[in-house]
């Protein structure tokens, strides 16, 4: 019976959406107050139908109601509950509907928070917002639902992807998806601005808060990802240019440059049209990954579906909602005409600087991405583009990004000096290639890649910590504590940004790596270290059966680590897992997995020294909290700029 009210609230929800595509939007061109007037409780309706379908199929997994056909096919009762919960959006149908219940939820959150907005823009956004609701909710009811009943229900179920059964992937979805869906806020805000004719400094205001909070969170999933594959795959890696990855890699690239061009349309009010377009394509890489991972045009372990036509269903909104607003976009460009100009020297030419280099290196990925696809598909050409590809054509990209986000952080509007803006930097110039210096004086090899991240990442912190002693005005450590939250926001992000350089390079030019095939009670070096593997033994685990080694780590005659890493047997799909063993530090990670059986009585065992590695993931959440530090600033209220009275809409000059 439950399952049948999340099919209910599923179509009432569904209805509820087309209503709110069509009303408000008719309501808006039209001026009726009252048509205008319902798309906000249609957005909190939507939302409340969506969460009880979702709350349905939870209570569906969590009771293991194998009736269902996706519980059974997706979950076990010897699994442990927080599985259980995971299970729910580990698989193809339940993550769309976890899908579609962020997108709801933007939309509400759009209609309660969105108060100061002029009501026939409000009306159009959250009309565009609820189109895209209706387009998913159709692709889960008539392709994809998670309701269907099996004829007779078995006793128990096939379990979940033993890959997915980890805490990390467990967080790294949910956060992924209000990344990649919450850009459809800053879509429905630029197709409702091209409709309407307005996009001034009072839209991008409205716009940024939006795209911040999606690439905050695009942020955090993407990171959460990558640390679940360092720790869990046991290869070592943290990053392997997957296409998955790619696919969320890409709109996080757009979205940056997105917040950075919102910028100057607020400040400025130019590049009016480039923002809007890449209001438009960071969505369109958004709907691109969900494209790559359920259409079956690659395999992956993050792909869900393999169903052509589901494919074809999702490229025909991909097409629809892209090829429409960029129609739109054609006919309503010349419009957007700037109001200001500025020299090529200035904070407006360093942003454009920025936008483009982070849409180029978007561009590489993309390609890279597709390009064995493209091969495959017209000249029957099986082709791989692997991590060589990307490293040198994707790298010299973020290179200039890290030399010039310092000087475009504190270079002047309109028009500058570079001499001028260069000279505060002088003291951040010395600190990194001081640190530079460092790093080649220790490298073994002299490792290009070493000295030239590491400088580059004392540069950005260094940057960011000049930018914000700048903003005081020399006024001392009093009006640093009091400048606004979105300036110390935005230097904690870019500090962060230089922190995962330092991390990136100085793991890929110095990690140890060794493999060997080690009997028990065998001791062996590496790097300094001597480990030994002192026991290996069979234990059950709650749904699993576990294969666990101790192995003990010295170094000069002292113990530094005993760690257990584990092979593991999940009984039911018969599917083997890799648990590395990790003591992670502040400078050094020892790494440590065990392998399988040898014939002579020994194991295979792979043995990792990643030096600086917590130091990817210690940027990547300093990113994250910088961004969540310019959210609480009062400046970045949704609208807090709109509260001026409102023009009749107009074309944009």
């Amino acid at each position: 019976m439950i399952a049948e009210i999340g099919h209910f609230a599923l179509t009432l929800a569904f209805a509820v959406a087309i209503f709110q595509m069509i009303v408000p939007m008719i309501g808006a061109s039209k001026g009726w107050s009252g048509w205008i007037d319902s798309a906000r409780p249609a957005a909190v309706a939507q939302f409340g139908l969506i969460a009880i379908s979702f709350a349905a199929l939870t209570v569906a997994f969590v009771t293991s109601d194998f009736s269902l056909k996706l519980v059974y096919e997706n979950s076990h009762t010897a699994k442990p509950m927080i599985y259980k919960i995971s299970g729910v959006w580990g698989n193809h149908e339940g993550s769309m509907l976890l899908w579609v219940l962020i997108l709801a939820l933007f939309g509400a959150a759009a209609a309660v928070f969105d108060a100061n907005l002029p009501p026939s823009l409000r009306a159009r956004v959250l009309s565009v917002q609820g189109s895209i609701g209706v387009a998913f909710l159709a692709f889960i009811l008539f392709t994809s639902n998670p309701f269907w009943r099996m004829d007779a229900a078995p006793f128990n179920g096939r379990d979940l992807n033993p890959l997915l059964q980890d805490p990390g992937l467990a967080f790294h979805p949910p956060f992924l998806y209000l990344g990649y869906v919450g850009l459809s806020m800053a879509f429905s805000f630029a197709v409702a601005a091209l409709i309407e004719g307005r996009v001034d400094a009072a839209w991008a205001r409205w716009v940024r808060p939006w795209t911040l909070a999606a690439w905050v969170f695009l942020t955090i999933g993407i990171a959460l990802g990558s640390w679940w594959a360092y720790y869990e795959l046991g290869w070592g890696g943290f990053w392997f240019w997957d296409p998955v990855e790619n696919a969320s890699f890409m709109p996080w690239l757009i979205a940056g440059a997105l917040l950075h061009s919102a910028i100057v349309v607020e400040k400025r009010e130019v590049l009016k049209s480039w923002t809007i377009l890449l209001a438009i394509m960071a969505f369109g890489f958004s709907l691109i990954g969900t494209f790559i991972v359920r259409s079956g045009v690659i395999t992956s372990v993050h792909s869900f579906a393999s169903d052509p036509e589901r494919g074809v269903f999702i490229l025909a909104i991909l097409g629809f909602f892209t090829g429409g607003a960029l129609v739109l976009y054609t006919f309503r460009a010349a419009s957007m005409q700037a109001k200001g100009v500025f020299a090529p020297i200035s904070r407006e030419g360093g942003l454009v600087l920025n936008n483009i280099l982070l849409a180029v290196s978007c561009f590489v990925v993309f390609i890279g991405t597709v390009w064995p696809l493209v091969a495959e598909m017209l000249w029957d050409r099986k082709l791989s583009v692997g991590p060589p590809f990307f490293e040198k054509a994707f790298t010299p990209f973020m290179i200039a990004i890290a030399i010039v986000l310092p000087l475009g952080a504190i270079i002047p509007w309109k028009r500058g000096q570079l001499a001028r803006v260069a000279a505060p930097l002088k003291g951040a110039l010395l600190f990194a290639l001081a640190v530079a210096a460092l790093v080649f004086a220790v490298s073994t090899g002299h490792s290009a890649l070493a000295v030239i991240g590491a400088g580059l990442g004392a540069w950005l912190v260094a940057g960011a910590v000049v930018d914000l002693w700048l903003r005081t005005g020399n006024s001392g450590w009093s009006r640093l504590l009091r400048l606004p939250r979105a300036d110390w926001g935005k230097a904690i992000s870019h500090a962060g940004v230089g922190v995962t350089f330092i991390g990136v390079s100085l793991l890929m030019a110095w990690q140890v790596e060794d493999i060997r095939v080690v009997k028990v009670g065998e001791r062996f070096d590496v790097a300094g270290y001597q480990i030994t593997l002192e026991d290996v033994q069979d234990r059950p685990g709650p749904n699993y059966d576990a294969t666990i080694a101790t192995m003990r780590v010295d170094r000069d005659g002292r113990q530094v680590a005993l760690l257990h890493p584990e092979k593991r047997l999940y009984t039911v799909q018969g599917m083997p897992t890799t648990e590395a063993a990790i003591q992670s530090g502040l400078f050094r990670d020892l790494y440590l997995v065990i392998g399988d059986p040898q014939q002579d009585g020994g194991w295979a065992v792979r043995s990792y020294i990643k030096p600086f590695a917590a130091w990817i993931w210690l940027g990547c959440a300093l990113m994250a909290l910088g961004g969540f530090v310019s959210l609480s600033d009062r400046r970045y209220r949704v609208a807090a700029g709109a509260r001026q009275p409102v023009r009749a809409a107009q074309p944009a000059e």
